[in-house]
């Protein structure tokens, strides 16, 4: 039986607080970034993500004066960067809500240092994502016409359109892990209220605080509003990116009617999101120096659920394969040989390099537990799940079931430009995020250190 565990054994578990920090040396670090000036690197940083986010605002209006033509969409492919945006950002915005309400849910203290940085990218990728689909609509000033609202001319939305289902979805998604963070925030912004010696900020900040007190009564009520937004927000997580799969799922186009779509397309974006996170927090933890709240057992954490997810990902790549064959239709089976050895097999062998080869390196702990690692395979995971999209929109419409309709997609500049903008918005935003809210749950942090234990002092 030497085997086997005594029952007095106690496991070691790795820290979630390195070198024995105090309550108010965490506070400290945590709102440190917000009441000093911000360095001089944000700067530089934040003049060019909102240089970014400019352009961004220039090509959409180009594209409102000018047309839909600006873009390098054609009769086959009329689903082009457009959509392959919408779908990559929104499926980076699972991460946070998966790690604020599930993890949340089954009682994980390591999400503690991390769920609001990634609550933070959820609100900002969402953003993201919902700038293309109004673009893609063509006219947008009758968009309009897309509320279910009377009108003298009896126009009512398609309600059976999956298309329409991915706006109460995402709106849905959005409006509850806006409130789940705002929730989680009220604490920190009554701390740092308190902390803040100008006026001004204390007259901000004690807006959003909404009178927080930290009495008991209030922290009652704070628990159960977010233990409920997190039972809300839990079955989110799996429905909104099954609704996105459904734009593809209920076509009839060989290579999408297919019912792996929707979990292949949850495990993707949480594979992205998590990947995101991971790719954020390395530069944040080291430029703010918060690297005993960010410990390497939060990234080997994150780590592990890319690497799951990504085995899931791999997965359903060979079941799309089998399933094409084992159909016996010449059309599926013709629309995945095309992705593999067609015209856009580099865009098919990237997705596969960088979303089933790389993350099967945190395999090995001493790649899963490496900085420079983690941040470079991250980044190859973000840059696949982007191809992925692109495979999945762009490879499928481009050859269909007429040899004479199959015509090649390229991106116009105006595209291109449009996508690189995303980004700055996304960075801008999230730069502002870092300079002016706490990056990290400083109550939640504090709740599971050994000193929130009442009868600590009894030991020590």
């Amino acid at each position: 039986m030497s085997e086997y565990l005594h029952p007095d054994t106690v496991i070691e578990r790795a820290p979630l607080v390195l070198n024995g920090h105090g309550f108010e040396k965490i506070t400290d670090m945590v709102c440190g970034p917000v009441e000093r000036k911000a360095p001089k690197w944000w700067q530089i940083a934040f003049l060019g993500a909102a240089s970014g986010a400019l352009l961004l605002v220039s090509m959409l209006g180009y594209l409102i004066w000018d047309g839909i033509g600006v873009w390098g969409l054609n009769n086959r492919v009329d689903w082009g960067f457009d959509i392959v945006n919408f779908v990559f950002w929104v499926g980076i915005g699972h991460a946070g809500t998966l790690i604020s309400a599930i993890l949340f849910l089954f009682r994980q203290k390591w999400r503690m240092a991390i769920n609001r940085f990634a609550e933070a990218m959820t609100i900002f990728a969402v953003i993201c994502a919902a700038i293309f689909p109004l673009m893609h609509t063509g006219r947008q000033w009758m968009d309009f016409y897309l509320f279910p609202i009377p009108n003298q001319m009896s126009m009512w939305p398609n309600f059976r359109s999956p298309l329409l289902w991915d706006v109460f979805a995402v709106s849905t998604y959005f409006t509850v892990s806006l409130l789940f963070w705002y929730v989680g925030l009220i604490p920190d912004l009554a701390t740092i209220r308190d902390r803040a010696v100008s006026k001004s900020k204390q007259f901000f900040y004690g807006i959003f605080a909404l009178g927080w007190r930290g009495a008991n009564r209030h922290w009652q009520h704070y628990e159960k509003g977010y233990l409920l937004l997190a039972a809300i927000s839990t079955p989110l997580v799996l429905s909104v990116h099954s609704i996105v799969s459904f734009d593809f799922a209920v076509a009839q186009l060989p290579g999408w009617h297919t019912t792996i779509f929707p979990p292949y397309f949850v495990a993707g974006a949480i594979f992205s999101g998590f990947a995101m996170v991971v790719t954020l927090m390395v530069i944040s933890r080291e430029v703010f120096g918060m690297k005993d709240l960010m410990t390497i057992h939060h990234l080997e954490c994150m780590n592990k659920i890319i690497l799951a997810t990504g085995t899931m990902v791999g997965y359903a790549y060979g079941m799309e394969f089998f399933m094409a064959w084992y159909s016996g239709s010449e059309y599926e089976a013709f629309a995945f040989i095309n992705r593999a050895i067609g015209p856009y097999a580099w865009a098919y062998w990237s997705m596969i390099s960088c979303n089933v080869i790389f993350p099967q390196l945190f395999w090995f702990r001493k790649i899963r537990t490496s900085i420079p690692a983690m941040f470079v395979i991250s980044i190859f995971v973000n840059i696949g799940m982007w191809f992925e999209r692109f495979v999945i929109t762009v490879i499928s419409l481009h050859r269909t079931f007429l040899p004479s309709t199959w015509a090649y997609y390229s991106p116009s500049w105006v595209e291109i430009c449009t996508l690189i903008g995303s980004f700055g918005l996304f960075l801008t935003l999230f730069l502002l995020f870092l300079k002016f809210l706490p990056m990290i749950a400083v109550a939640e942090v504090k709740a599971i250190m050994p000193e929130a234990d009442p009868h600590y002092g009894e030991a020590h």
